[in-house]
């Protein structure tokens, strides 16, 4: 893993910014759930919780898969 150094407003702490810089990481696809609750220094379990509290899905899975999928099943 990268460090950088960023300048970040006063009411900004270096825990917050790591915590969104994780969440929209995951959000975009650019980290996985593991490495994106690693970034925000949480377990995996603490960090889908809090995404499932900032209403963030964990699970990305279209409406037409899951439709196929269960007409296969």
């Amino acid at each position: 893993m990268r460090s950088a150094v960023v300048r970040l407003p006063a009411d900004v702490t270096d825990d917050d910014a790591q915590l969104l810089l994780a969440v929209r990481l995951f959000e975009e696809g650019r980290a996985s759930l593991g490495m994106a609750a690693k970034v925000a220094g949480f377990s995996t379990r603490a960090f889908m919780e809090l995404l499932a509290r900032k209403g963030v899905p964990v699970v990305n899975y279209p409406a037409s898969e899951m439709s196929e999928d269960l007409g296969n099943a």
